[in-house]
């Protein structure tokens, strides 16, 4: 079976948020869909929008699950962004949190690397 993701993450100021999320992922957007949303490609078939909705702005949650939880927040950090929370579950998984200027939260998790088979 075949998985593509595309998550939609509203904002309020379509300018703002497309800065911030460029220092989130570390590059600039893969293409504009429209005049009010553009869309990084993490992974094939695995994007992430960001669409000027106010009316539903803040209330998103997305979490992505990387193999090298460590020096992704480091290269995050590098570019001026600091999480919001860090978790870690009795699993041993790891969360990093981050919030956009409008509350939408995008989280990172690693898991042990013994247990890192289950990452797509």
């Amino acid at each position: 079976m075949a998985l593509d993701l595309y998550a939609v993450m509203p904002v309020t100021d379509f300018d703002a948020a497309t800065a911030w999320y460029e220092k989130l992922f570390g590059a600039p957007f893969t293409f504009r869909a429209h005049d009010t949303e553009v869309v990084w490609e993490l992974a094939e078939h695995r994007s992430i929008a960001v669409n000027q909705r106010a009316e539903h702005a803040g209330r998103t949650h997305v979490t992505i699950f990387v193999d090298d939880l460590d020096a992704l927040v480091e290269g995050i950090s590098a570019r001026g962004i600091e999480p919001a929370a860090r978790e870690t579950y009795g699993n041993g998984v790891r969360k990093i949190t981050y919030l956009d200027p409008d509350g939408n939260e995008i989280g990172y998790g690693g898991a042990p690397v013994a247990d890192q088979q289950w990452l797509l």
